[in-house]
């Protein structure tokens, strides 16, 4: 079927899922404050880190009584740190039902080699089954499967009264999605995700329950000196006032301030939301449309609103082995790349043949629906 070719393209054409798209409106001059040059331990350094703790915490409407901190390498570092700094006590339930679960799960099961862990699987597309959790063993858990567009929809299946701890990587939900703070004790996530930071730090905020455990829990593995939120038996204060366990880039700090500053400018957490979620929307009009995509998530539920993940339903396509559906959409990522019409959208290389959109709060949705017409085009150009 031959699609005429589509003369207007979306005016960001980046759809990538990390690093994300930029907050509308940014230029490179919006940084000139940015203290290059400067020690970040400098007063006026730590000034500007502890900024982007305090903002966070306003966007993200954490409580008063929750500790945050910036720490190094990305959402995979903090849950790292987490990880290795407070599991051990207890029993852990991993859930995992996409590759950074699968990840999160492997880590526990060959390197933390903990005696008493259990992994809650489900396919790419799905979710485990959250019943089978217990409030009496710590629980490791993704918010929002990146790499399956497939989400949790609420907190509901958290204990309220449990005895373990839930660390929660939310680093494609938050600022985007509501996170109910008191169902979680250690939430994790980085500056490239939702407002379009640069890569390289990660977040971390951690309740009394998690900060008791990191008092009174000694890990029985070396602790690498990246890893540590303690120091002689106490917490480590100075991390949570924004002096950092290794040098931040001052550049990537002004650029998340700038972020965190639109956020708080259009109206904070809910504006987030709002927009993520008619992004969403209008995706699942355009699905709903051209009949040859589906969502990857099985349940319209649990649709993620951040990284939407498609696969090719097409009956001509979906017969046909999975290699030969990954080159499909392979070719028609990079015929879009070609146009200049979308960036990076091929589906995550460990995940089913497909695509990722990601539709979080910095992507205008007038964007994607300038794509849709490109989509459809490309499509109808590379499919058998």
């Amino acid at each position: 079927m031959s699609i005429r070719r589509p003369t207007a393209r979306p005016r960001n054409p980046c759809f990538s899922s990390g690093p994300c798209a930029k907050r509308p409106g940014w230029r490179p001059e919006g940084l000139a404050a940015a203290l290059v040059g400067r020690s970040h331990r400098s007063a006026a350094g730590k000034a500007r880190l502890a900024e982007v703790i305090e903002r966070s915490r306003s966007v993200l409407d954490i409580p008063a009584d929750y500790r945050v901190a910036i720490v190094p390498a990305s959402d995979t570092g903090a849950v790292e740190m987490v990880l290795w700094s407070l599991l051990g006590p207890r029993g852990v339930d991993v859930l995992a039902w996409e590759s950074f679960g699968e990840q999160w799960a492997q880590d526990i099961i060959s390197q933390l080699r903990l005696a008493d862990e259990r992994c809650l699987a489900a396919p790419y597309g799905c979710l485990p089954d959250l019943t089978a959790v217990s409030a009496e063993r710590d629980i490791v858990f993704a918010w929002n499967g990146t790499t399956s567009g497939v989400r949790v929809p609420d907190g509901g299946w958290i204990a309220a009264d449990r005895s373990g701890l839930t660390i929660c990587d939310a680093t494609s939900a938050a600022f985007a999605m509501a996170l109910p703070w008191d169902k979680l004790d250690v939430t994790t996530w980085s500056w490239q995700k939702a407002l379009g930071g640069e890569a390289q730090h990660g977040m971390i905020a951690l309740s009394p329950r998690a900060i008791e455990r990191l008092l009174s829990h000694t890990p029985a593995w070396p602790m690498p000196k990246i890893f540590r939120l303690t120091q002689d038996g106490a917490l480590a204060e100075g991390i949570f006032r924004g002096e950092t366990i290794n040098t931040p880039s001052m550049l990537a700090v002004e650029d998340h301030l700038d972020a965190l500053r639109w956020a708080a400018d259009i109206g904070g957490l809910p504006a987030l939301i709002t927009r993520a979620e008619a992004n969403l929307a209008a995706i699942e009009e355009w699905v709903a449309r051209a009949g040859w995509p589906a969502f990857l998530a099985v349940d319209k539920a649990h649709r993620s609103c951040t990284s939407v993940c498609l696969r090719i339903a097409d009956p001509a396509v979906a017969r046909l082995e999975s290699a030969d559906q990954a080159a499909i959409a392979r070719r028609l990522a990079a015929l879009l790349e070609a146009e200049g019409a979308a960036f990076d959208i091929e589906a995550y290389r460990h995940a089913p043949p497909g695509l990722r959109l990601w539709a979080g709060a910095t992507v205008e949705t007038a964007d994607l629906r300038a794509l849709f017409g490109w989509l459809d085009w490309a499509y109808a150009e590379v499919a058998p």
